[in-house]
């Protein structure tokens, strides 16, 4: 029986898909109680390290490390940097100053967005894009006429979040010397171990927080320059749980988990608009062209758009992920796509997308069909629910400038 069950495994693992292990893996899987791995752009990444709901509080009370070496980095640099990321992008490029980063999005000619991310100017024509999917092949097709170098640095390029309101405390006892004066969505180089470690002050979980990028050779010592100076102030490594549970509370939104990127859908109607996902606001009209405008634009004047991203607040303490939304408990609305108790918040949300005219024109008499497991018996409770708005906390620290010294 053992030698068949090793016969099957030799014959499967010609299929297995092997998982890279990030810079930073020694130490996290050093750390980690729960062995609890999930992939992550190919990665193995934690799920939690020690206890979901305490590591949550950790992003809320003191001080969280996040590895996000997995997400995609791409290097932009050349002449035509700043026109070329004009032309992919829905932001202006142009009032992005040196040294900040701004939120934006990306479309195809249909105006279906294809990943949303971060862009860094790191120098006036040298750029990193941060993203969740792929990307290279339609980076490179989209840089055809400009004269710009795009490689991916993934790999090159290790990345860190340290969230909570304790970051900075953990940063200036670390000897970043003039972390203070760092804004929002502003970035700066540090010295580190004789070369520099580019910290930005961003992060993915609405709270006080910066995101570190140092070459991979120098990850470890950068994990234990942060460790040694977190002790005092409550540092913890943290999985992808606690900081979803923090995102959720933050309002922000996932790619392929509260939208499909236009190239990983299998159906055309599940491609989403900027304006179908709460992402309008990012749409810079006034620059001449960019990919997907002129069907943007068609759309908001014709009001084809189909689809519409809000919060919800739902009545009772049992989170609706996956939950169908109704109106009058009856005509199908929409999907609920994350949803969470915020501790913080007291409340019960989550992050929804409804077919138009729910959400825009009907907004009354929604409610939620929630599956609930009680003594090995799922219990169906139909739940009222109504639109709020995002973010659902809002704290202060995130944005002070010079930031507590909690």
């Amino acid at each position: 029986m053992m030698l068949e069950v090793i016969s099957r495994r030799a014959q499967q693992s010609h299929i297995a898909t092997p998982r890279f292990e990030t810079p930073f893996h020694p130490r996290i899987a050093a750390l980690s109680e729960t062995s609890d791995w999930y992939t992550w752009a190919g990665y193995k990444a934690p799920h939690s390290v020690f206890d979901e709901e305490l590591e949550y509080f950790a992003i809320r009370s003191t001080a969280a490390l996040f590895d996000i070496s997995p997400m995609v980095k791409y290097r932009i640099a050349g002449p035509d940097a700043e026109r070329y990321l004009n032309r992919l992008t829905v932001r202006d490029v142009a009032k992005l100053g040196t040294y900040r980063v701004h939120y934006t999005a990306w479309c195809d000619d249909h105006g279906h967005v294809l990943d949303d991310g971060t862009l860094f100017r790191l120098a006036p024509d040298t750029f990193r894009l941060c993203c969740q999917e792929h990307h290279l092949p339609w980076l490179l097709d989209s840089a055809i006429g400009f004269d710009v170098g795009i490689e991916e640095e993934t790999m090159q390029i290790a990345g860190l979040a340290l969230q909570g309101p304790t970051s900075f405390a953990v940063l200036s006892k670390a000897g970043f010397e003039g972390i203070e004066r760092l804004k929002p969505f502003q970035l700066a180089d540090f010295p580190h171990e004789g070369g520099t470690v580019t910290i930005s002050r961003t992060g993915f979980t609405g709270d006080l927080g910066y995101e570190l990028f140092v070459p991979t050779d120098a990850a470890l010592s950068l994990w234990d320059r942060l460790w040694t100076a977190g002790q005092l102030h409550g540092i913890r490594a943290i999985g992808y749980a606690a900081l979803n549970r923090a995102r959720i509370e933050a309002g922000f939104i996932v790619a392929n988990a509260d939208f499909m990127t236009a190239e990983t859908t299998l159906r055309a109607d599940r491609a989403r608009m900027p304006d179908e996902i709460g992402l309008d606001w990012l749409v810079d009209t006034e620059k001449v062209n960019f990919n997907g405008r002129k069907a943007i634009l068609e759309a908001r004047r014709n009001q084809t758009l189909k689809h519409v991203l809000v919060g919800l607040e739902i009545e009772g303490n049992i989170p609706a992920d996956g939950a169908i939304i109704y109106h009058r408990k009856k005509h199908e609305a929409g999907l609920v796509s994350a949803a969470i108790w915020s501790p913080l918040a007291k409340r019960n949300i989550a992050i929804a997308s409804l077919t138009r005219p729910y959400g825009t024109r009907l907004t009354e008499d929604l409610w939620v069909e929630i599956y609930a497991l009680r003594e090995l018996q799922y219990e169906k409770m139909m739940k009222r629910a109504r639109i709020v708005p995002r973010p659902f906390i809002k704290l202060d620290r995130r944005a002070a400038s010079p930031p507590g010294l909690f």
